[in-house]
Parts: C-alpha cells; structure tokens; sequence
C-alpha cells in the first residue's frame, strides 16, 4: 500500500490471504492514530467500552500478529476491565457459560466474532439473549458455505433469541470502521465517507444525494489514514442512501477473494 510521506513504519497491518493471492499491508507511521480513530468510532456508536463485557470470538485472528481487528477488540477488552471480557478462541462450552452467567446478571455484553465462528458457536449452543449485543465483523470464505448477511443474521437471530444483528465494516487499509446497528444498513464515523462507482465507468463516481438510493462499487475515503492512501477502491458492491448510510450488497465477478472476504480488519 501506497504511503504519503517517507518514514520508517511504527507497524503495519497484514490482510489473510489465501493459497496463491497476496497479502496486502497496510504500513502505519503512528499507531496512536489508528487506537485514536477506533476508540473516538466506538464512542460515537456505543458509548464507553466499560460499560460492557466484551468479548472476542475471533479463533484464526489471533494466529496474526498484524491483524488490525485483534489489535482493535484487544483494546477494547482492555479497557472494558470486566472480569469476564477477553478473546475465548474455541473454547465455546466457556462462552457459553460466561453469556449465561452474564445475561444472569443483566449484564451488557459485547460478542465481536468472525461471522464462520458465530455461526457454529450459535448451531452449537443455541440461547435467549437479552443483555448482549452480537457484531459480526464478516469473514465466510474457506470456512462454510457462503451466503448472504441477510441469510447469517437470520440464523443469528433464531439461534440466539436475538432480534436485531450489528455488523462492522472495516479492513486491512483503513484506519476507520463503519458500524451496522440491525439489517445491514452501515454508518460512518466522521472522518469516513462512501462514495459509488459506477461499475463499467470507474471514472464516474456518485455521491449520497437527497431523494435517492445509488447503487455501484464502494469508494471509501478514511480521512484517519494520514500518512497512507485515503481514497481506497473495493470490490465491494454498495448501496447508498440519502443520509450517507450504506449497505454491502457482495463481491464483484471474478475479484479476488481479499483478506476483508476472509475476514473484515
């Protein structure tokens, strides 16, 4: 990835790939930047991270040294000081038991997982949540059967007793995340923006307007990235609405299957 000004790198952040594709980096001059953007993001949509328990559910990310989701869900659960908040890998009986014990207390409660790994913790140990939030933070190819959000978050919600699923749409080359509170519909922090390529014109690009839904590939500009490419080209195909809120509709034909399809961060 591209950097804008000449520096020796504090970090970089690595997407996974898979057999035969590359790897991209994203290198970061200044990691307060990153911790400064992801934890201003959070307040924004969920106030402050000790107000609830949070939990990781996140087993491959944690074989990534430079992974910007682990680094991201490890701050938080720092700073959550909750006793029970952590990464619980594949241990889900301990999930399970902890999210019992939890909800039992009335006590707010933060699942973060890779989508693969919700779905079988949710097929495994199917509960009646009140008191926890479920954000699934993508991540489906070379683990289970693809299908759409639409289709995970139903699973999501009748295996869990949940009605509504939150989301987080991020990657390797940005340092914002956007954040869904139910049906997929996307928000952005301050310093992010969508725009809407057209798909046979990549030139022509569109902005939220009021009084329309566009509808093309997501341009996403993140301001936080200061000394790195701010204006980044997805494959990802969009929706966008009047009040710059967004929707991930899938993937381009023939793109590649990116570490943010593997996993989102």
């Amino acid at each position: 990835m591209a950097v804008t000004t000449g520096f020796e790198p504090g970090f970089y952040f690595e997407s996974s790939g898979t057999t035969g594709s590359i790897n991209s980096r994203h290198y970061v001059k200044d990691i307060e930047l990153y911790k400064k953007s992801f934890r201003s993001g959070f307040q924004q949509f969920y106030g402050n991270p000790s107000d609830y328990c949070i939990i990781g559910l996140l087993p491959s990310y944690l074989e990534r040294q430079h992974s910007s989701l682990v680094m991201m869900v490890d701050d938080l659960v720092k700073t959550s000081n909750h006793e029970a908040s952590g990464f619980y890998l594949y241990d889900h009986e301990k999930l399970y038991n902890t999210i019992l014990e939890n909800e039992k207390r009335q006590t707010p409660t933060l699942l973060i997982g890779v989508t693969y790994a919700l779905l079988d913790f949710a097929q495994h140990f199917p509960m009646q949540l009140q008191h926890t939030t479920i954000m699934e933070t993508g991540g489906m190819k070379g683990r289970r059967e693809e299908m759409t959000r639409s289709e995970v978050h139903e699973i999501l919600k009748r295996q869990l007793g949940i009605t509504i699923v939150h989301s987080e749409y991020g990657m390797t080359e940005l340092l914002s995340q956007a954040y869904s509170a139910g049906e997929g519909i996307f928000n952005c922090p301050p310093q992010m923006k969508i725009l809407l390529r057209e798909e046979d014109d990549p030139l022509t690009v569109h902005a939220a307007a009021a009084g329309k839904t566009i509808k093309g590939i997501i341009n996403v500009i993140d301001l936080a990235n200061l000394y790195s490419c701010a204006f980044i080209a997805t494959d990802d195909i969009g929706k966008l609405y009047a009040d710059e809120s967004f929707e991930v509709l899938g993937r381009m034909d023939n793109s590649d299957v990116r570490g943010c399809g593997l996993m989102l961060g």
